[in-house]
C-alpha cells in the first residue's frame, strides 16, 4: 500500500470532540473517516441550597416585608426551612409562621399583597449576603473545563437569578438557565428538566439532576434521570437520602469528585 493510501492517524482536540459533532475528513483517495465521541452528561443544578446559600438575604427580605405589616420577625433558621418551593410558598410560610399550609392559605389575598412587598425588598438586597457554598465556584469551573454541560433549573424568579449570577461572575458558566417563572411548570414537575434536555439535545439517560431538596429529587425521578442529592442545603429539616436519590453527598467537593471519576464517557 502506498503512503498516500495508508491509513491516517488523526488527532482531534478534546474540546472539539466534546461537542459530539461528527467530523468528516476527506483524503485524495475519497476515503471518509468519521470521528465521534459521546458527550459527557448534562448536569442540571438547582440554585439555592445547592450552589448558593441565599438564606441571609432571603431572611432580611422576609423580615423587611413583615415589618411593613407590623408582623413579628422570623428567625433565620425558620426561613431556612421554608426555602425551596419558590417565592409564594416562602412568603406564605413567613406570613402564617409555619411550613405546612392549606391551599386557602397559600392563595390568600393577603399573601398576594405581601408577595409584592417581598419582591420589592428582595430586589434591593438580593446578592448582598448570598455566597457560594464551599468548593462550589472552583468545582463548577473544573466540571466545565472537563467537558460537562452545566445548566441551572431553579424555582427562584428569574429576575433574581440573573442578578445573583452576575454578582458571582457565573453568567457564562451555564448553557441554559430556567427560573421558577420561565415555564408554566416548575419543580417537582419534570417539565423544566425535560425542556433543558430537549433544547440542548440530550437524552434523559445522559442527564443528571443535582439538588438539595425533595423537589429536585422528585423532578429528576419524574423525568427518569439520575438524581444526585446534597445534604447541606434546605430540605425542610428532612434528610435528602429519605427521598432515594441515586447518590447523595455531604459536600460539593465529594459530588464533584464523584462526577469526575464515575463518568464512563
Amino acid at each position: 500500500m502506498s503512503a498516500l493510501n495508508s491509513p491516517k492517524v488523526l488527532l482531534v482536540p478534546r474540546r472539539l470532540l466534546a461537542l459530539s459533532l461528527p467530523l468528516f475528513i476527506c483524503y485524495k483517495s475519497v476515503q471518509l473517516i468519521r470521528v465521534t465521541e459521546t458527550m459527557r452528561p448534562l448536569l442540571i443544578f438547582d440554585f439555592d441550597g445547592t450552589l448558593i446559600d441565599s438564606v441571609p438575604d432571603l431572611a432580611d427580605a422576609v423580615n423587611a416585608m413583615l415589618g411593613e405589616f407590623d408582623k413579628p420577625m422570623r428567625p433565620m433558621d425558620a426561613v431556612r426551612g421554608w426555602v425551596g418551593n419558590g417565592a409564594r410558598p416562602l412568603v406564605a410560610r413567613a406570613w402564617f409562621n409555619r411550613t405546612e399550609l392549606t391551599d386557602a392559605e397559600l392563595n390568600h389575598p393577603e399573601v398576594d399583597t405581601a408577595l409584592d412587598v417581598f419582591f420589592s425588598k428582595y430586589s434591593d438586597i438580593s446578592g448582598q449576603k448570598t455566597v457560594p457554598y464551599v468548593d462550589v465556584d472552583a468545582g463548577l469551573h473544573e466540571l466545565k473545563r472537563a467537558g460537562f454541560t452545566l445548566t441551572l433549573v431553579t424555582n427562584k424568579p428569574m429576575q433574581f437569578v440573573t442578578k445573583i449570577l452576575q454578582s458571582l461572575g457565573w453568567q457564562d458558566l451555564f448553557s441554559e438557565v430556567l427560573g421558577g417563572d420561565s415555564l408554566p411548570q416548575k419543580k417537582p414537575d419534570p417539565a423544566p428538566l425535560l425542556y433543558v434536555c430537549n433544547k440542548l439535545g440530550f437524552d434523559v439517560s445522559n442527564a443528571m439532576m443535582i439538588g438539595d431538596s425533595k423537589n429536585d429529587i422528585l423532578a429528576g425521578q419524574n423525568a427518569g434521570m439520575v438524581t444526585l442529592g446534597v445534604s447541606y442545603g434546605y430540605n425542610y429539616g428532612q434528610d435528602i437520602r429519605d427521598f432515594k436519590p441515586s447518590e447523595a453527598f455531604d459536600d460539593f467537593a465529594s459530588l464533584k469528585d464523584w462526577l469526575m471519576t464515575n463518568d464512563e464517557n
